[in-house]
Protein backbone atom coordinates (compact mmCIF):
# COMPACT_ATOMS: atom_id res chain seq x y z
CA UNK A 1 0.00 0.00 0.00
CA UNK A 2 2.86 2.22 0.73
CA UNK A 3 4.57 1.41 -2.08
CA UNK A 4 1.62 2.71 -4.41
CA UNK A 5 1.04 5.81 -2.19
CA UNK A 6 5.15 6.74 -2.73
CA UNK A 7 4.40 5.90 -6.34
CA UNK A 8 1.10 7.96 -6.69
CA UNK A 9 3.10 10.82 -5.04
CA UNK A 10 5.96 10.77 -7.50
CA UNK A 11 3.53 10.72 -10.46
CA UNK A 12 1.68 13.95 -8.93
CA UNK A 13 5.12 15.58 -8.29
CA UNK A 14 5.78 14.76 -11.91
CA UNK A 15 2.59 16.08 -12.87
CA UNK A 16 3.17 19.12 -10.87
CA UNK A 17 6.61 19.84 -12.72
CA UNK A 18 5.08 19.86 -15.88
CA UNK A 19 2.23 21.94 -15.01
CA UNK A 20 4.90 24.21 -14.22
CA UNK A 21 7.12 23.87 -17.41
CA UNK A 22 3.74 24.31 -19.41
CA UNK A 23 2.94 27.20 -17.06
CA UNK A 24 6.52 29.04 -17.83
CA UNK A 25 6.41 28.31 -21.34
CA UNK A 26 2.76 29.85 -21.92
CA UNK A 27 3.72 33.34 -19.38
CA UNK A 28 7.60 33.57 -20.85
CA UNK A 29 6.20 32.97 -24.65
CA UNK A 30 3.27 35.32 -24.26
CA UNK A 31 5.49 38.40 -22.65
CA UNK A 32 7.52 37.59 -25.90
CA UNK A 33 4.92 37.66 -28.47
CA UNK A 34 3.45 40.69 -26.48
CA UNK A 35 6.80 43.51 -26.87
CA UNK A 36 8.80 41.62 -29.12
CA UNK A 37 6.03 41.22 -32.06
CA UNK A 38 2.89 42.72 -30.64
CA UNK A 39 0.68 39.68 -30.82
CA UNK A 40 0.21 36.99 -27.95
CA UNK A 41 -1.24 33.89 -27.07
CA UNK A 42 -4.92 34.45 -26.15
CA UNK A 43 -5.23 31.46 -24.06
CA UNK A 44 -1.89 31.57 -22.02
CA UNK A 45 -3.37 33.76 -19.34
CA UNK A 46 -6.35 31.95 -18.30
CA UNK A 47 -4.99 28.29 -18.97
CA UNK A 48 -1.63 29.79 -16.24
CA UNK A 49 -3.84 31.00 -14.02
CA UNK A 50 -5.68 27.29 -13.93
CA UNK A 51 -2.56 25.57 -13.93
CA UNK A 52 -1.07 27.40 -10.82
CA UNK A 53 -4.62 26.54 -9.19
CA UNK A 54 -4.04 22.84 -10.05
CA UNK A 55 -0.10 22.96 -9.23
CA UNK A 56 -0.75 24.18 -5.77
CA UNK A 57 -3.72 21.93 -4.40
CA UNK A 58 -1.75 19.00 -5.95
CA UNK A 59 2.04 19.99 -4.27
CA UNK A 60 -0.01 20.85 -1.08
CA UNK A 61 -1.03 16.87 -1.99
CA UNK A 62 2.24 15.98 -1.97
CA UNK A 63 3.66 18.01 1.05
CA UNK A 64 0.99 16.64 3.57
CA UNK A 65 2.46 13.04 2.47
CA UNK A 66 6.18 13.92 3.25
CA UNK A 67 5.13 15.77 5.99
CA UNK A 68 6.79 18.58 4.42
CA UNK A 69 4.21 21.73 5.64
CA UNK A 70 6.12 24.34 7.88
CA UNK A 71 3.91 24.72 11.77
CA UNK A 72 5.58 25.31 15.07
CA UNK A 73 6.36 21.85 16.59
CA UNK A 74 7.92 23.95 19.62
CA UNK A 75 5.17 22.23 22.46
CA UNK A 76 4.71 18.93 20.03
CA UNK A 77 8.32 18.35 20.27
CA UNK A 78 8.77 18.43 23.74
CA UNK A 79 6.08 15.73 24.77
CA UNK A 80 6.73 12.04 25.36
CA UNK A 81 5.58 9.55 22.59
CA UNK A 82 2.32 9.22 24.07
CA UNK A 83 1.21 13.06 23.98
CA UNK A 84 3.04 12.99 20.65
CA UNK A 85 0.29 10.28 19.43
CA UNK A 86 -2.85 12.16 20.60
CA UNK A 87 -1.86 15.73 19.20
CA UNK A 88 -0.93 13.84 16.40
CA UNK A 89 -4.00 12.01 16.56
CA UNK A 90 -6.51 15.32 17.50
CA UNK A 91 -4.64 16.87 14.59
CA UNK A 92 -5.54 14.12 11.99
CA UNK A 93 -8.95 14.31 12.46
CA UNK A 94 -9.12 18.14 12.73
CA UNK A 95 -7.58 18.09 9.26
CA UNK A 96 -10.20 15.06 8.37
CA UNK A 97 -13.16 17.56 9.27
CA UNK A 98 -11.73 20.38 7.56
CA UNK A 99 -10.90 17.98 4.28
CA UNK A 100 -14.62 17.05 4.64
CA UNK A 101 -15.93 20.66 4.69
CA UNK A 102 -13.66 21.51 1.38
CA UNK A 103 -14.82 18.15 -0.72
CA UNK A 104 -18.99 19.62 0.42
CA UNK A 105 -18.26 22.70 -0.53
CA UNK A 106 -16.30 21.96 -3.62
CA UNK A 107 -18.84 19.55 -4.74
CA UNK A 108 -21.38 22.61 -4.40
CA UNK A 109 -19.04 25.11 -6.53
CA UNK A 110 -18.48 22.50 -9.29
CA UNK A 111 -21.77 21.52 -9.80
CA UNK A 112 -23.22 25.38 -9.69
CA UNK A 113 -20.15 26.37 -12.24
CA UNK A 114 -20.55 23.03 -14.57
CA UNK A 115 -22.34 24.45 -17.78
CA UNK A 116 -21.02 28.28 -16.81
CA UNK A 117 -17.64 28.53 -19.69
CA UNK A 118 -14.30 30.19 -18.89
CA UNK A 119 -14.28 33.58 -21.20
CA UNK A 120 -11.05 32.56 -23.76
CA UNK A 121 -11.11 28.53 -23.66
CA UNK A 122 -14.52 27.76 -23.67
CA UNK A 123 -14.08 25.25 -20.99
CA UNK A 124 -16.15 24.24 -18.25
CA UNK A 125 -15.24 26.52 -14.89
CA UNK A 126 -16.19 23.14 -12.88
CA UNK A 127 -12.58 22.24 -13.95
CA UNK A 128 -11.11 24.98 -11.90
CA UNK A 129 -13.37 23.75 -8.66
CA UNK A 130 -13.09 20.51 -9.20
CA UNK A 131 -9.29 20.48 -7.46
CA UNK A 132 -11.10 20.87 -4.54
CA UNK A 133 -12.74 17.52 -4.46
CA UNK A 134 -9.42 15.85 -5.79
CA UNK A 135 -7.59 17.34 -2.61
CA UNK A 136 -10.13 16.03 -0.13
CA UNK A 137 -10.32 12.84 -1.58
CA UNK A 138 -6.63 12.73 -1.73
CA UNK A 139 -5.79 14.37 1.66
CA UNK A 140 -7.98 12.09 3.29
CA UNK A 141 -7.03 8.82 2.24
CA UNK A 142 -3.34 10.12 2.90
CA UNK A 143 -4.30 11.13 6.73
CA UNK A 144 -6.60 8.12 7.07
CA UNK A 145 -3.72 5.99 6.70
CA UNK A 146 -1.72 8.18 8.79
CA UNK A 147 -4.21 7.39 11.30
CA UNK A 148 -4.52 3.63 10.83
CA UNK A 149 -0.47 3.15 10.82
CA UNK A 150 -1.16 5.55 14.43
CA UNK A 151 -3.31 3.49 15.95
CA UNK A 152 -1.42 0.27 15.05
CA UNK A 153 1.82 0.99 16.35
CA UNK A 154 3.81 1.22 12.54
CA UNK A 155 4.18 4.61 12.90
CA UNK A 156 7.59 5.55 13.75
CA UNK A 157 8.68 8.06 17.01
CA UNK A 158 10.32 10.74 13.88
CA UNK A 159 6.95 10.36 12.18
CA UNK A 160 4.88 11.86 15.63
CA UNK A 161 5.49 15.54 14.28
CA UNK A 162 3.13 15.81 11.33
CA UNK A 163 4.87 19.25 10.88
CA UNK A 164 8.69 20.98 10.50
CA UNK A 165 9.79 24.21 12.00
CA UNK A 166 11.11 25.51 9.33
CA UNK A 167 12.25 24.56 5.48
CA UNK A 168 16.16 24.18 6.73
CA UNK A 169 14.73 21.68 9.41
CA UNK A 170 12.76 20.02 6.98
CA UNK A 171 15.50 19.12 4.11
CA UNK A 172 17.90 18.54 7.51
CA UNK A 173 15.25 15.53 8.42
CA UNK A 174 15.02 14.22 5.04
CA UNK A 175 19.08 14.00 4.50
CA UNK A 176 19.43 12.63 7.97
CA UNK A 177 16.52 9.74 7.32
CA UNK A 178 17.81 8.86 4.04
CA UNK A 179 21.30 8.46 5.43
CA UNK A 180 20.02 6.68 8.41
CA UNK A 181 17.98 4.73 6.09
CA UNK A 182 20.87 4.16 3.40
CA UNK A 183 23.17 3.06 6.33
CA UNK A 184 20.98 0.74 8.03
CA UNK A 185 20.19 -1.05 4.06
CA UNK A 186 16.30 -0.30 4.40
CA UNK A 187 14.46 1.80 2.49
CA UNK A 188 13.69 5.10 3.49
CA UNK A 189 10.29 6.00 1.81
CA UNK A 190 8.93 2.37 3.60
CA UNK A 191 7.51 3.45 6.38
CA UNK A 192 8.87 -0.24 7.75
CA UNK A 193 12.15 0.78 6.45
CA UNK A 194 12.03 -3.05 3.71
CA UNK A 195 13.59 -2.48 0.32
Amino acid sequence: MNRWIDRACRAVENLVALMLAVMVVLVFGNVVLRYGFNSGITLSEEVSRWLFIWMTFLGALVALHERAHLGVDMVVGRLPPTGKKLCLLLSQLLMLYMLWLLLQGSIVQTRINWDVEAPVTGLSMAIVYSVGIVFAVGGGLLLLIDIGRLLTGRLREDELVAVQESEEAAALAQVLGHAQASQAGQNPHHPEGRP
